[in-house]
């Protein structure tokens, strides 16, 4: 069963190139790439059009933009991929034997963290253990459900931040993840550019705050600030 994968941009020029030349192999055996963009100023949606099988246009914010995705979809099972991830080989059979495997209908990778920076593993290894134990992924993890789920969680929620997280919480309710210990492989620039551990005690602030019940925009506002 053939993937639809999923790839919310915003002026991703500068990596689009690669990330979708490393899905060549994935679109060979069948599965779909679709990326939706969210109103790129650079030449994100000229590079990506003869790389991917459908290019459209979507009002910004990932959830929007992956929902705009889902509904152009032809296949029975997403996955939703952000443009700095890299998934590892052979993704699609993985995610697909698995679920029939597991008799699961969601999931996500475990993660790696590419940079210079010596504690990225130990990041890395926090994130994994975390989703494992709490069954909630993040959009780096490159999470996947059937289309059939994805509706009836009520796609993603139209959020400006956390909308992975809302996504998971809602998909617990109809089973336990699929956690496949092969990793996606998801750049660092953000813990680098921001500082490691300014990093993660700002998104572990904001977990807590949309946990307590805070206002994603307000926390989206809070995010872009940093």
């Amino acid at each position: 069963m053939p993937l639809s994968l999923i790839v919310p941009t915003l002026n991703e020029a500068e990596g689009i190139t690669a990330a979708l030349e490393a899905l060549a192999p994935l679109r060979a055996r069948g599965c779909e790439v679709i990326v939706v963009d969210g109103g790129s100023s650079d030449d994100t949606v000229v590079l990506a059009r003869p790389l991917a099988d459908k290019v459209l246009p979507a009002d910004a914010g990932r959830a929007r933009q992956m929902n705009a995705g889902a509904a152009v979809s032809g296949k029975e099972i997403l996955c939703f991929l952000h443009a700095d991830t890299r998934l590892p080989e052979g993704a699609d059979g993985l995610i697909r034997d698995g679920l029939a495997r597991s008799r699961r209908s969601w999931g996500r990778f475990d993660v790696q963290i590419s940079g210079s920076h010596p504690l990225l593993g130990m990041v890395a290894v926090m994130m994994n253990w975390r989703s494992r134990l709490s069954g909630i992924a993040t959009g780096d993890q490159a999470i996947f459900v059937t289309r059939s789920l994805f509706e009836a969680a009520g796609r993603f929620a139209d959020i400006p931040l956390m909308e992975d997280i809302a996504l998971c919480r809602q998909l617990k309710h109809y089973g336990a993840p699929l956690c496949l210990s092969h990793r996606a492989i998801t750049s660092g620039r953000r813990w680098e550019r921001h500082g490691l551990w300014r990093t993660i005690m700002l998104m572990w602030q904001l977990r807590y705050a949309y946990w307590r019940g805070a206002d994603p925009a307000l926390l989206a506002q809070r995010y872009a600030r940093r």
